[in-house]
């Protein structure tokens, strides 16, 4: 018997948990559809502050929590939190740290600035969910990354990961959104707390200028997969995913997108080339 396709769902946001936006509407649906085609599913996001964890239920993982991450030479606790989406038969894991998620906002402040340690938070995040996954001992086949925040996934994978046996085989696939930009750019120097066991200063040059467009660029460039999950993705973005040669999925409206994704995930498994239609 051919055996269940595992696939990771990593997102920067998912409803009810979040307002109601592309991103978020499409990770609270996708992986429940994509359970219900027969694929086994694990589901991730940052447990961000304003997020009410007694209305949703959250609780801690007690078995998955207490590990410290390093970052930019700080150490930070890792705490893991799960709540149910009961009508779905779906759990999320929540990525939680004191340091980085406490506040009452999500990316922005209310003043609608950017957080300058919003590059710290996404490496935070990317690292949390893969050493959750280890503890879990689940290896998934797939990692489904959408949102600009989960954009060092796939170096991480590709690059820091990949001789590990939980994660050697595993394909990335990145979604790129229309309005998930962000103003500005990262901390300047994003590209010199990349660098990690097996991630060196020549793999992450793209982003030592970490605008919304180069953090894009590099998760592009260490995927196996890109899906354009809106009609209107940057220009530039595009044509680099075009150049890359990577298997390219185009937008897929809202009665199209979950089988056409089902099927590029078992296109991206088998490694066949596939054009863009």
């Amino acid at each position: 018997m051919k055996k269940k396709a595992k696939v990771l769902f990593v997102s920067q946001e998912i409803f009810p948990y979040l307002e109601e936006t592309h991103i978020s509407k499409t990770s609270r649906h996708l992986p429940q559809a994509i359970q219900e085609k027969g694929k086994e599913i694990r589901v991730f996001m940052p447990r961000y502050g304003n997020i009410n964890e007694r209305r949703h239920s959250l609780h801690e993982v007690i078995r998955l929590s207490g590990m410290n991450l390093i970052i930019s030479d700080s150490d930070h606790p890792l705490i893991i939190k799960v709540a149910s989406i009961q009508s779905a038969r779906m759990q999320v894991y929540f990525i939680d740290n004191d340091d980085f998620f406490s506040r009452k906002h999500v990316l922005k402040d209310e003043k609608g600035k950017q957080f300058d340690d919003n590059d710290e938070r996404a490496i935070f995040f990317v690292r949390g969910v893969i050493e959750t996954i280890k503890k879990l001992g689940w290896q998934p086949d797939i990692i489904h990354c959408q949102g600009w925040f989960t954009g060092f996934m796939p170096l991480f994978i590709k690059k820091a990961f990949n001789d590990n046996p939980m994660f050697a085989d595993t394909k990335v696939v990145f979604s790129l959104y229309e309005q998930d930009e962000f103003t500005g750019t990262l901390d300047k120097g994003v590209a010199n707390k990349l660098v990690f066991d097996g991630i060196t200063a020549k793999d992450v040059k793209q982003v030592a200028d970490p605008t919304y467009i180069n953090v894009c660029k590099l998760a592009i460039d260490n995927s196996d997969g890109i899906i354009l999950g809106s009609e209107n993705v940057h220009a530039d973005l595009v044509k680099h995913a075009k150049k890359s040669g990577k298997l390219l999925l185009t937008y897929k409206n809202e009665t199209e997108y979950i089988q056409a994704y089902n099927e590029f995930y078992d296109t991206v498994l088998e490694g066949v080339e596939e054009l863009t239609e």
